[in-house]
């Protein structure tokens, strides 16, 4: 007799489960439930819709070879049973039952199941704001979201919008409605961008880039109510004023949607997610869930998070696939790993931030680093910013962020294999990476940040943060940042303040009489690595207290004056 497999959920977990098992199991009887009308589609896909660069809506439930998912595709194709507008309200795990409810009619039926998938997802927090029910207010969580702002897009409804959070959503939907004609404002409760996802630092220069293509940025801010007229939103208020807005898109993050879970007896862990063995197996051996309504293991830490992303409900649809039909595979856990692309800037993350780390009890040492993402001539090169933490004494990599134009992907992947392994920065300066001018640069910019990392554990290179600088400049100290940039690049941007003089790397050994050599010196240029020179120059030459600047001017993220 055939097993009788269900999964309740259907938009990208359930469907790599069900495809993974049917084809382990020929024989199956494998059905979805789906509550909403649109199964198996490209959520990440939804910004590119928005912005124009995907024109056809159904691109994003469509296969590679042009076929629509649709519940016809999945009968035909992958012989599995897919029920739309079909919620499920109860499990009987005595008697192995599901009771779901048609949506449109109420009438409810019984699904009998040997082994029951859980994909539920997460549902998108909803934050105490008043009046959120105004027309004009949306959420980039699911499809019908998405065709819902472009129809006001197309309308000619959405002029000044408000972004509120700017998490992973929250930075998609800047990128779907970011226009020149557009005012767009973020509202950050938080101190910058991506919180929780990039180090302060990271955000700040981040947030710096959008700010100068356009985008207001409102942080440390909480949103108290939106006001309207005639039913359509056209304020939004803060506890520090008023924001103009005929469209507000709530992106303030998502809760694990375990209801059912909860009700049936399953556990739910102290995350808030239904708690899973590698297996994805639920307190309940024939029950397993995945996805976003699942905790996952840190792989550094160890410790129980929230991982919502696609890529985890995938590769876990994988595995639960397997197992359903007989196997064991196994999910070990997450590292948080993350690629954006936002306003023509690349942002990269894996492992853990500064921040989590010393809150963590680790040991650190980080390096910020200006480069190329491939030799400099190149006409396709571009500047990215790269961030490697590192711990001290084991010299064990704990992540590593990005941000640029430029190539990042790879370079986060790198690490991110680094860290599954264990690797040490050791390990990653002694990696084969490819090299052609296309690609990379002879030693890659992920290389280089290692090779930074290094000189400071071992006292070669000596560095202030542009956030220690900009404290020192503040408090008054008595020092000299000394910027050895040409005077052509200072005159175009260039720190205002009469402790910062301009002399050009190529004259400092002949002109090292007009740098003090009773005060503290740090050297500072566009993007590090002439400091860097600087600094050793000056130290060669005998001065005392030499410091540079990580990051250059390009890792600066403060107002020139």
């Amino acid at each position: 007799m055939s097993r009788k497999i269900l999964i309740i959920g259907g938009v990208a977990a359930g469907p790599k489960t069900a495809a993974r098992a049917r084809r382990l199991d020929p024989d199956a009887q494998i059905t979805v439930l789906e509550k909403g009308k649109y199964i198996s589609y490209a959520g990440c896909g939804m910004p590119f819709y928005l912005s124009g660069q995907i024109h056809d809506f159904d691109h994003l439930y469509s296969t590679a070879y042009g076929v629509k998912r649709d519940p016809e595709f999945f009968k035909n194709e992958r012989g599995v049973d897919v029920l739309t507008g079909m919620e499920a309200i109860s499990i009987d795990r005595a008697a192995k039952k599901v009771t779901a409810r048609n949506v449109d009619t109420g009438e409810e039926t019984v699904f009998e199941y040997d082994k029951l998938v859980l994909g539920t997802g997460s549902n998108p927090i909803t934050p105490p704001i008043e009046n959120l029910d105004l027309k004009g207010v949306y959420r980039l969580n699911h499809l019908t979201d998405a065709s819902a702002i472009k129809q006001a897009m197309d309308a000619g409804e959405v002029n000044d919008v408000v972004v509120i959070g700017s998490g992973f959503i929250g930075m998609e939907a800047v990128d779907a409605v970011f226009n020149p004609r557009r005012s767009v404002t973020v509202v950050e409760f938080r101190d910058t961008l991506l919180p929780g996802i990039l180090d302060t630092d990271m955000g700040q220069l981040l947030y710096k880039n959008f700010y100068e293509q356009g985008l207001e940025g409102r942080f440390g801010e909480r949103v108290l109510k939106l006001e309207g007229e005639d039913g359509k939103v056209t304020k939004v208020i803060t506890d520090k004023g008023a924001i103009d807005a005929d469209a507000v898109i709530l992106a303030v993050g998502v809760r694990p949607n375990v209801g059912l879970a909860r009700d049936a007896g399953i556990t739910i862990g102290e995350t808030g997610a239904i708690v899973v063995n590698e297996y994805m197996q639920t307190s309940d051996s024939d029950i397993y869930a995945l996805g976003d309504c699942v905790e996952n293991t840190h792989l550094l830490t160890g410790k129980k998070v929230l991982a919502p992303m696609a890529t985890y409900a995938n590769r876990q649809g994988r595995v639960v696939g397997d197992n359903v039909t007989g196997g064991s595979s196994t999910f070990k856990g997450v590292l948080g790993t993350g690629v954006l692309h936002c306003m023509g800037v690349n942002v990269a993350r894996t492992g853990l931030g500064e921040k989590q780390a010393l809150d963590l009890g680790y040991d650190i040492e980080s390096a910020l680093v200006s480069t190329f993402d491939m030799t400099h001539y190149h006409p396709a090169s571009n500047k990215v910013l790269l961030k490697l933490i590192v711990e001290k004494g084991s010299k064990k990599i704990l992540g590593a962020q990005g941000i640029g134009k430029g190539e990042l992907a790879k370079r986060i992947d790198v690490v991110a294999t680094m860290l599954y392994y264990g690797g040490t920065l050791d390990d990653l300066l002694n990696l084969d990476l490819g090299y052609a001018p296309p690609f990379s640069t002879p030693i890659d910019p992920l290389v280089h940040t290692g090779n930074t990392v290094k000189n400071k554990l071992e006292g070669v290179a000596k560095t202030y943060t542009a956030k220690e600088v900009q404290e020192k400049l503040e408090r008054g100290e008595d020092f000299l940042l000394l910027d050895v940039r040409t005077p052509q690049q200072f005159v175009m941007r260039n720190i205002e303040d009469n402790r910062v003089q301009q002399l050009t790397l190529g004259d400092l050994r002949y002109k090292l009489d007009q740098v003090p050599k009773d005060k503290e010196i740090v050297t500072v240029c566009v993007m590090g690595s002439r400091a860097y020179e600087a600094a050793r120059i000056l130290e060669g030459a005998g001065f005392k207290d030499v410091k540079f600047m990580e990051g250059g001017m390009e890792g600066w993220p403060f107002d020139m004056e």
